[in-house]
């Protein structure tokens, strides 16, 4: 597939400053094992480079939701969004969660998934409604906390805000998923 061209590149790293040095082996050094994607793209501001990937850490490795519902979240973030490059990136880590392929399937396909897991569903429809109504009604907000408890709902809402951060990086730069491949969202 050809992707449309990058509109923006990751700094060359023979020409970065002290900071950005620094911050690249910080990344790199860490569970992602490598700066890639929009914490590339971010190197050229290196203050929100080390911010983000701070927070992206949390929201990826350390929240108080488990891998299935994280991965989850991010999935449906991609969908929304249309970014090939996150979706490339999650979606065999949501499988490997346990993430049953047919609701990444319908997740990609934009259908609605049928869950077994209330805490699945509650995500994907927090997640959802997040992104769509930029909210959640009364109900879906009373749900949520009794199902996930406060405190798993206010990390859901901060990775669902970092995904979106991510999101928007690889569409407004045209980041292409690692690798190339063929687009499994654009299609649908």
């Amino acid at each position: 597939m050809n992707w449309p061209p990058q509109r923006l590149s990751a700094p060359d790293p023979d020409c970065y400053s002290q900071q950005q040095r620094e911050i690249h082996h910080t990344i790199s050094a860490g569970p992602r094992g490598g700066v890639r994607g929009p914490l590339a793209v971010w190197l050229h501001r290196p203050e929100l480079a080390a911010r983000a990937q701070d927070l992206g850490r949390y929201c990826r490795y350390d929240t108080s939701l488990g891998p299935h519902l994280s991965e989850l979240a991010i999935l449906v973030t991609g969908r929304v969004f249309g970014s090939e490059y996150e979706w490339q990136a999650h979606k065999a880590p949501a499988l490997a969660a346990g993430i049953a392929p047919e609701i990444v399937d319908a997740i990609r396909m934009n259908r609605r998934p049928v869950f077994d897991d209330p805490e699945l569903e509650v995500v994907y429809d927090v997640a959802l409604a997040a992104h769509e109504t930029r909210g959640l009604d009364d109900a879906l907000y009373a749900r949520a906390a009794t199902v996930l408890g406060e405190q798993r709902l206010v990390d859901l809402v901060g990775l669902l805000g970092y995904y979106t951060l991510i999101s928007l990086t690889i569409n407004i730069f045209r980041i292409p998923p690692q690798g190339g491949g063929s687009p499994e969202l654009n299609n649908v």
